[in-house]
Formats: C-alpha cells, sequence, structure tokens
C-alpha cells in the first residue's frame, strides 16, 4: 500500500512539473530575444570630433543603438534606436534596467516609455539617454519591451550589452568634453564690426571670427561661405568701395591662411551702400561698417 501511495505521489509531483516548465515555456514562447552575448558585444565611438561624438552598440539580427552628441551651447545628448524593420504604427516601448544573467536577484526598474512612431527610428532625449549610460556603467542592461507590429500576442525585447561597453564609454565621455560650446547654427548668419576707418575687428567681432575659423577647419561639408563687405558713408565713395573689398578679401585671405579650400569661399566689396542704420550718429555709422558671413551645408 505504501508503495502504491508513494508511486502516485511520484507521478503527481512528476506532472506538476511538466505543467510549471508547459507554462514557463508558453510565458517565453512569445518573445522575442534580441542583444548581442559577451562574444558578439561590440561598443565603439564612431564620431570622435569636436562637432559630434557618437557611440555604437550592434544589435544582432535587429539593428544598431546610438547615443550621440553634438556641440552647442548647452550640453546636450540623443538616444536612436537605428531597427531593421521600422514600426509598422504607433505604439509605446518600456524602457526598464535589467540585470544581466551573470547578476541574479537584482530587480529591474523602468527608465522611460519610448514613443514608435510608424516608419521612423524612436528616440530618447537627454535625460533618459544618460541614465541608459549611467546603468550600462553600472553593469546593468538598458532592455526596450513592446507588442510585435504584426501579431499583438508576441512581444519584443531589445536588451543592450553591457559586455566591452566601459573602454568605449570611457572615449565617448572624453570625446563629448571637448566639444565646441556653440554650433552651426550659433554662426551660420553672422555680422562682424569693424573700428573707424579701419580694416581691424572690434574685439568683439575678433572673438566671433575666431569661432568660424576654428568651425569652417572642424566641418568639410559646408560648401560655401559668403563674405559681404559693407562701409558707412564717411569719405568718398571709390575709397569706402575699396575699403570694404580690403576688408572682405582680407577675411578671406585669414580663412585660406588657416587650410580652408578658396574654391568654397566667395567675397565681395559693397562700399556704402545697403546701409542698416543713419550714418547721422556715430551708433549707426558702428553698425553700416560690417562684414555678413554666411555659412551653407548641403
Amino acid at each position: 500500500m505504501k508503495k502504491i501511495v508513494a508511486l502516485i505521489n511520484f507521478i503527481v509531483l512528476v506532472l506538476v512539473s511538466l505543467t510549471a516548465s508547459l507554462l514557463v515555456s508558453e510565458a517565453h514562447a512569445g518573445i522575442r530575444q534580441y542583444s548581442a552575448d559577451i562574444h558578439n558585444s561590440k561598443w565603439q565611438l564612431s564620431d570622435d570630433s569636436r562637432l559630434q561624438c557618437t557611440l555604437t552598440h550592434q544589435i544582432p539580427r535587429y539593428g544598431e543603438a546610438r547615443f550621440s552628441a553634438k556641440a552647442s551651447r548647452k550640453l546636450n545628448m540623443e538616444f536612436e534606436l537605428d531597427m531593421m524593420l521600422l514600426p509598422d504604427n504607433y505604439s509605446l516601448a518600456e524602457v526598464r534596467s535589467v540585470a544581466p544573467n551573470w547578476q541574479p536577484g537584482i530587480g529591474s526598474r523602468i527608465l522611460a516609455n519610448m514613443q514608435l512612431h510608424k516608419q521612423f527610428n524612436p528616440s530618447l532625449p537627454k535625460k533618459v539617454a544618460w541614465t541608459m549610460l549611467s546603468e550600462l556603467e553600472q553593469g546593468m542592461s538598458p532592455t526596450f519591451y513592446y507588442n510585435d507590429w504584426y501579431s499583438e500576442q508576441d512581444k519584443i525585447s531589445v536588451g543592450l550589452s553591457t559586455a566591452r561597453f566601459k573602454n568605449a564609454y570611457k572615449d565617448f565621455v572624453g570625446c563629448v568634453g571637448k566639444l565646441l560650446n556653440y554650433s552651426f547654427d550659433d554662426i551660420a548668419y553672422t555680422v562682424l564690426n569693424y573700428q573707424s576707418s579701419s580694416d581691424k575687428f572690434t574685439k568683439a567681432s575678433q572673438r566671433r571670427i575666431d569661432m568660424i575659423r576654428e568651425y569652417l577647419t572642424l566641418d568639410p561639408e559646408l560648401e560655401l561661405v559668403l563674405i559681404d563687405a559693407y562701409s558707412d558713408s564717411y569719405g568718398g565713395r571709390w575709397s569706402n568701395l575699396k575699403l570694404s573689398e580690403r576688408r572682405a578679401i582680407k577675411i578671406r585671405d585669414y580663412f585660406v591662411d588657416n587650410g580652408i579650400d578658396v574654391s568654397r569661399i566667395e567675397a565681395k566689396g559693397y562700399g556704402e551702400k545697403r546701409h542698416i542704420a543713419s550714418n547721422a550718429t556715430t551708433l549707426g555709422r558702428g553698425k553700416n561698417r560690417r562684414v555678413v558671413i554666411q555659412m551653407q551645408k548641403p
């Protein structure tokens, strides 16, 4: 009798174990997981300049994760998930910080919700991007969870691996610390002013042209720099025209001497034409003694 009871109990335990295993299998059957394992995880600094820093991470069979910062007055950061298969409709992805398999017992936490727009790569703003980097530095894996666009029963999980992260992150932080503290938009249209009857800049304008020169040496994508010089109405028209031409040519030569291709620069002097203020006052004449520099990107 005891043997029969023991056999029944054993059968029950086996059935319970099989049922639990089936439930676990069913719970995970509908989840497609994408992440780089410890062997193929690769982080690299793909952009390393004073204009832009980009830290990239390849996710096999899925796409690429990118953290990027650009030259700006304020420190900025953006995260972008470059998907091989773009979203087919609008939805939300939950972003969680998850402990890797070799750190059991550590609970996950929600970092943010990320909007998924149809046919666009999703992105996250500065605060969340920095938080994700901080979590990676601490050995946690930021992971995205969302419903499959073609089957609401299926879930998708996309994780960022911590393997080989720290050295690339150190290089990225070093790059961010060297970014220019101004952007293309800050200098794309610049008005410089001169001292009276001279081709010497005011102190403020000298600082400004040094900023433009530095930017030009760093950005090969700039295809054209327009330099238009003007004068006030004091003195003869011919001498003012020649003075404005000298001002324009001097700036062009300054850029060329610093490695800018002369074919990318157009310099013209207009003399007393196109005044923007009255020449009857010192302040007005100071505004008219100017050079306008415009830069164009493709």
